[in-house]
């Protein structure tokens, strides 16, 4: 079944809750943070798509898309760390949010069925990364507005070739996959987080997280 063929969901149909308020509050309290963990997630999404290209060399759809998203994905890296050499933010370590360990946490352990539900959870990543950058971009400063703004197409994509490839490589709609990542996405943003970082969760400190 061609992947053409597949309706796919737009974003706000894909997730199924909008980031807090409470985070998006956090999140401008803690710019720095927000900007080291930015960085440190656009790094982490180039390697991942490098890791999958080294993975599933066979597959020729997958080679072009995670090269190109690769690519893009240490463009928006080195535009972070720009601004942060700007704005005299010191890249610092940070501890990773539990985001996408509980994402992962769900994937399947064998082939093919590994490939679909790391592709589906990439999905997933890039959908909510995508929209937090909406969400929070009309708090930010008119330098971060606009660069936040102009993250929203190219994340967009990424989600929808993430989620395009994992049906292609199935074979058949993935909607019991997406629905399992649906809801561990859910609990990641809604539950109590002690730590903030760009994924992390409600403040633990929220009356009602």
């Amino acid at each position: 079944m061609s992947g053409q063929n597949w309706q796919l969901p737009e974003r706000d149909q894909f997730l199924l809750c909008a980031t807090p308020d409470a985070w998006l509050a956090q999140a401008v309290e803690n710019l720095d943070t927000l900007l080291i963990d930015h960085a440190n997630c656009e790094k982490k999404a180039a390697a991942t798509a490098i890791n999958l290209m080294f993975r599933y060399t066979g597959h020729l759809d997958l080679q072009n898309k995670m090269s190109r998203l690769a690519r893009e994905e240490l463009v928006h890296y080195e535009q972070v760390l720009r601004l942060l050499k700007k704005r005299g933010i010191a890249y610092e370590p940070l501890s990773a949010s539990r985001y996408a360990s509980r994402m992962r946490a769900n994937v399947r352990t064998h082939e093919p069925e590994r490939m679909i539900d790391t592709l589906v959870v990439g999905a997933f990543i890039e959908a909510r990364s995508c929209e937090r950058f909406e969400a929070i971009a009309p708090l930010l400063d008119e330098e971060l507005q606009k660069f936040y703004l102009g993250l929203l197409k190219s994340e967009a994509r990424h989600f929808q070739d993430y989620l395009t490839l994992a049906r292609n490589v199935a074979g058949y709609d993935v909607a019991d996959r997406i629905a399992v990542f649906a809801e561990a996405d859910r609990a990641a943003v809604e539950d109590p987080d002690e730590e903030f970082r760009f994924h992390s969760g409600c403040p633990a400190s929220t009356l009602g997280c």
